[in-house]
């Protein structure tokens, strides 16, 4: 029996009100679904707090990237933190540190505001740690281009060479006074780098520069610099504590800046009258009188010219002092602990340079073993375990997970170079990795399995400097000494961290003259 065609049309009308609707449903489940993939973060561990977040995850005794470490075990290579008000995303993989610094490497080129900066940054003026934009683009133009650019330090190469030669004739002349003669490397290391620094950013070797001046008392600020950049700052995770000063962080930072200020001040009130009266001659130029040159018509976005140049030349000194010299105390140890290595290097040496004469620049390209323990050194204690914090300036996609705009990021350089899915046997020091799987790897930052200075817009603009005084140094000091330890006591390794990796306990060694005496006159 044929239905009436008014039942028939009613029954169409809500058969096709019921499918509507389905599809409507199964649209917005599915677009939320999408949406929720989209913005789906990264995993955080178990144990937050309110308001302060995983904050007490990380103030126990063990060192933060071994603690971080243990999270990546738990979690994967990339998870976040929530600390205070601030996101906080860890990355420990190569692949997820590769797409942090190529696919979204503008976007991570940033750094968060933190008291440290503002205060001991000359108001985020200092390159290193100014946000990412103009300013920023223009000093690393500059620093590039014009104070690391190879033909800049073409004409300062002289300056580690005599540096290194000076003090390796002072451990000469104290091997000829004393039967045995026991050196704090640390120490020797660091005069070697200081002066080295200074003579080539100011003129005038560190000695040279506090003549007749309390030396010690900016040595001390430049120590006090470096811990003062790690403390913890209430302000710095909740933006509303920022009026007050508790441990007394702010205070102590300003003292340190007026410190560091007011001798930038000075040497460059002697630059300029030194170029008003007398006048500098291309060979003499050390880069503050470039900064001189170069910036006297720029415009510096809000920033005074002596600020860009007293913040510039402070970078400088600070970037290439302390890491520099923490690397050449664990490579030592490292070859203190591993003779076999030890002998290899020295052996080397004989071989490419002989025992007739000493090391120069350019035996350092033949000497491929010592640079294999450089390299190592740098993958085992990178030059800071955690990168300088990077921020985003938009939201984006990192491995599959949203990370939103102002998120900040952390790479552990100290858990990624030691990852046993790329290296073999990752915590044990093997120089020849570099010269047979890994032989490819340089620490220019285009390998994401071995990044020590870091990686993208944000890389360590000083490795140059870096690697050419380490070689230089290890190498002069290998060649013409036997170095052993002062007793029987194994050596101990255990680390303390400030923005780098150091040993806890200082690194003291016997030396002995290993070449022909004529040799060392």
């Amino acid at each position: 029996m044929d239905l009436p065609l008014h039942l028939i049309f009613s029954s169409n009308l809500a058969l096709t009100a019921i499918l509507f609707t389905l599809l409507l449903f199964l649209y917005a489940l599915f677009t939320s679904f999408i949406h929720g993939h989209r913005n789906r973060l990264p995993p955080q561990p178990d144990g937050a707090w309110p308001v302060i977040g995983h904050l007490p995850l990380l103030t126990g005794k063990e060192l933060l990237h071994n603690t971080l470490g243990k999270f990546a075990d738990t979690y994967g290579p990339i998870f976040m933190l929530r600390l205070g008000t601030n996101k906080t995303l860890i990355v420990s993989g190569s692949e997820v540190a590769k797409e942090c610094f190529t696919t979204n490497d503008k976007n991570f080129a940033s750094r968060p505001k933190f008291a440290a900066a503002h205060l001991l940054g000359y108001n985020y003026a200092m390159f290193g740690v100014s946000p990412y934009g103009s300013h920023w683009r223009h000093i690393r133009k500059i620093v590039m281009l014009e104070l690391l650019a190879n033909h800049r330090m073409n004409r300062l190469q002289h300056i580690p060479r005599l540096e290194v030669q000076n003090s390796i004739q002072d451990l000469h002349e104290l091997c000829r006074s004393n039967k045995k003669v026991v050196v704090e490397m640390e120490r020797w290391f660091g005069d070697i780098t200081l002066n080295t620094i200074f003579k080539m950013v100011i003129g005038k070797r560190f000695s040279i520069a506090f003549k007749g001046i309390d030396g010690e008392e900016y040595q001390n600020a430049l120590k006090d610099f470096f811990n003062l950049f790690i403390a913890f700052v209430p302000s710095d995770l909740f933006p509303l504590l920022r009026w007050f000063d508790f441990g007394g962080y702010k205070k102590s930072m300003k003292k340190t800046a007026k410190i560091m200020d007011e001798m930038h001040d000075k040497w460059l009130r002697e630059h300029r009258e030194k170029r008003n009266s007398v006048g500098v001659g291309i060979e003499d130029q050390d880069l503050m009188h470039i900064m001189l040159s170069i910036t006297k018509d720029e415009d510096f976005s809000g920033y005074d010219v002596d600020t860009i140049i007293k913040s510039t030349c402070l970078a400088m000194i600070l970037g290439g002092f302390h890491t520099t010299t923490a690397e050449m105390v664990w490579a030592l140890s490292l070859l203190l602990k591993h003779e076999e290595a030890l002998k290899n290097v020295q052996l080397e040496l004989d071989e490419r340079v002989g025992r007739e004469r000493q090391v120069n620049e350019s035996d350092i390209n033949d000497l491929i073993y010592l640079q294999a323990v450089v390299k190592e050194t740098l993958r085992l204690y990178p030059a800071a375990q955690l990168s300088v914090p990077h921020e985003s300036i938009e939201d984006c996609t990192v491995a599959g997970y949203h990370v939103p705009a102002g998120t900040r990021l952390w790479v552990n350089l100290y858990k990624l170079q030691r990852d046993p899915n790329v290296w073999e046997s990752p915590t044990e020091f093997r120089p020849e990795r570099f010269l047979t799987s890994e032989k490819n790897y340089d620490v220019n930052g285009q390998t994401p399995e071995f990044i020590p200075f870091g990686s993208g817009r944000r890389i360590c603009p000083g490795i140059s400097f870096a690697t050419q005084v380490m070689h230089l140094t290890l190498a002069r000091l290998l060649h013409e000494f036997q170095i052993g330890l002062p007793s029987q006591e194994p050596l101990n390794m255990e680390e303390s961290v400030a923005l780098n990796i150091t040993k806890k306990v200082p690194l003291e060694v016997v030396v002995t003259p290993r070449l022909s005496p004529q040799i060392y006159t």
